[in-house]
């Protein structure tokens, strides 16, 4: 009868290993920064690899109190690329440990 599991000891050991690696690579991610720009360089906004805001730049050439929409706009715009940036690095990392496995393993890693 166990051999119709395979070596279920074995399994066990390589998925407490993957959830290891990735609480490891989550503590990493945190440490990455990526950036997304909107208007040229004009606004810069930086996240982390868990898909965290940390900073943002203006140049001060782009504050004028009569165009404040368009540099809502323009934050608004780095802060989206920014995030996209670390979902794909974070994603990227992850697929790298789990071999694409992410979220469709019975033990939730």
């Amino acid at each position: 009868m166990s051999k119709q599991f395979g070596d279920l000891g074995g399994l066990v050991k390589q998925a407490q290993k993957m959830q290891a690696d990735l609480k490891r690579l989550q503590a990493e991610l945190k440490e990455r920064i990526v950036e997304g720009k909107a208007g040229g360089d004009a606004v810069v906004a930086f996240a982390n690899g868990n898909q965290e805001l940390v900073q943002i730049k203006i140049q001060p050439s782009v504050v004028d109190a009569d165009e404040v929409e368009d540099l809502e706009d323009l934050v608004l715009t780095a802060c989206r690329a920014a995030l996209a940036e670390a979902k794909k690095l974070s994603d990227e990392e992850t697929s790298r440990i789990t071999g694409g496995l992410a979220g469709k393993t019975p033990f939730g890693l």
